[in-house]
């Protein structure tokens, strides 16, 4: 993200904001870049609640036991890996109203299980996700159209799968359940499959997020007879700079120039292009377009980097994406909390929420709700 203090704006050419970098930007350039507090303190409590949610998950996968549970010692073996710095036990009893600790006599040993209150959020969900299952279908279909072939590997959307809101079985209950949309094949490499649309699915015309936003601020602008707006906003991303960022004239002009610049969306077929500075800069702007419509596709409008990433060569993308979010610090921003870099789409946020919340959302803040009790109004009904 671009810094956001003044004097390390005037360090650097403001053209680099705007156009490519050759490398991969410095991790200390990354921490040492204004922050946006909003998003800093979300992420305080996300970063936790990301290694809740991953206990709970392998809580739920565990059938052989009823109700679903796994040992304290099965969690201990995995601290490392989760991240949890003072082992199992201790991290699991900072959230009483989420895990419950139990003694089991016929193995000796502790096991861990969910309480009631978080069993019944897991079950709103799954609850959610079924309701809105022709949405979830439109956003598979959507992800695979941003790729040239219109496939993608399925271990990239395994990855993503409770990002995007796809049921625990969306291989069966989505992908299997329509044929006429979907398709898997076997890949080049072991391991994975290779999911594609049908080559008999209609693709009809599809419209990115960002257009949504276009046709409301053009409303206005003719509201305002703005005329020279109404004509570039056919190119433009809605921009919302952190608190405190100031900016220069010749930045904001650099901005204005970029804005205009014409681009191929995320679900246009990219055609060859001559390789010029126009050119690239196009094609970074074709870059900003996919993730802002991945984004738009998840949940809850933020995805780790590294998820993302997985896809880069399936949309043609040729940019590192860490670089293309500091670059663009009115569009996302992009968090370094919790040993993960995280990127949130900005215009989809409002002090630490969703502006426009989705069913499956809403069942999720639920469970952060629990979380953030901590061991407050405790003991609860398990």
């Amino acid at each position: 993200m671009i810094p956001m203090m003044i004097n390390s704006i005037r360090r650097r050419p403001l053209a680099a904001y705007i156009t490519l970098r050759s490398k991969t930007t410095a991790a200390q350039y990354v921490e040492s870049r204004a922050r946006d507090a909003v998003f800093e303190k979300f992420m305080d409590k996300y970063k936790n609640l990301l290694k809740v949610i991953a206990i709970q998950d392998l809580i739920l996968s565990n059938p052989t036991r009823t109700p679903p549970s796994v040992s304290l010692d099965f969690l201990n073996r995995l601290s490392q890996k989760l991240h949890l710095n003072r082992g199992a036990a201790s991290f699991l009893r900072r959230y009483p109203h989420i895990f419950y600790i139990y003694y089991e006599t016929t193995v000796s040993q502790p096991f861990v299980r969910l309480t009631d209150a978080a069993t019944q959020i897991c079950r709103e969900e799954a609850e959610a996700i079924t309701a809105t299952l022709p949405a979830v279908v439109d956003r598979l279909v959507r992800l695979l159209c941003m790729s040239k072939s219109k496939s993608l590997p399925l271990r990239a959307i395994f990855k993503v799968w409770k990002d995007l809101g796809l049921p625990d079985d969306f291989e069966d209950s989505v992908i299997s359940h329509n044929p006429h949309i979907f398709s898997l094949h076997d890949a080049h490499e072991p391991h994975t499959h290779i999911l594609k649309l049908v080559d008999e699915f209609p693709l009809c015309h599809l419209r990115p997020a960002v257009d949504d936003w276009r046709v409301t601020a053009t409303e206005c602008s003719k509201e305002k007879c703005e005329a020279n707006d109404t004509a570039e906003m056919q190119y433009c991303f809605k921009h919302q700079y952190p608190p405190g960022m100031r900016l220069s004239k010749n930045f904001r002009a650099k901005v204005k120039e970029w804005q205009s610049l014409p681009y191929i969306g995320p679900y246009e077929e990219l055609r060859e292009m001559k390789p010029s500075k126009v050119g690239m800069r196009r094609l970074e702007k074709r870059a900003v377009a996919i993730a802002h419509e991945f984004l738009s596709l998840t949940v809850e409008k933020t995805i780790e980097v590294e998820k993302i990433s997985h896809f880069r060569k399936w949309f043609e993308i040729e940019l590192n994406m860490r670089d293309l979010f500091l670059d663009h610090p009115g569009i996302f921003y992009l968090s370094t909390k919790g040993k993960r870099h995280t990127v949130f789409l900005r215009e989809a946020y409002e002090r630490g929420r969703l502006i426009n919340p989705n069913p499956v959302y809403i069942v999720r803040r639920k469970l952060l709700d629990l979380f953030v009790m901590g061991r407050h109004q405790f003991p609860c009904n398990n």
